[in-house]
């Protein structure tokens, strides 16, 4: 009965297409440093200059209740914007070519492997900031 329990858990989980993204999540969390002078995750995690990033893959343009937005990204949420690993592997590339006028002044990453591995690392905390 259990392996029944286990398969189902499993299968939801892939379904959901998460399964902490297809990167590497220690490193991920390496190239998370170049994000904590403006980001935070995790259960203490509080708004920077950066909103905090727990539960964003996947989100809603705008989720986090406190932070204040750009215009530009208050427009994309209005437009029903979700942070899938399309948009924030385009985001974190390129920041100001997803929202030109947003207020991220990171230029972006150059490597593929650093953005898949921060979207992973990213991808294991709940919106609470517990991890998966």
């Amino acid at each position: 009965m259990k392996k029944i329990g286990f398969v189902a858990a499993l299968a939801v989980l892939l379904a959901s297409g998460s399964a902490f993204a297809d990167g590497d999540i220690k490193k991920g969390a390496k190239v998370f440093k170049k994000c904590k002078a403006c980001h935070a995750v995790g259960e203490k995690a509080k708004n920077k200059v950066g909103p905090i990033l727990n539960g964003v893959v996947g989100a809603d343009w705008g989720h986090i209740e406190g932070y204040k937005y750009s215009k530009p990204l208050l427009a994309g949420k209005e437009e029903g914007k979700v942070w899938d690993m399309e948009t924030l592997s385009a985001y974190l590339k390129k920041p100001k070519k997803v929202i030109p006028k947003g207020k991220m002044a990171f230029a972006g990453l150059r490597k593929p492997a650093d953005i898949e591995n921060v979207i992973a690392y990213l991808d294991q905390f709940n919106a609470d900031g517990t991890k998966k």
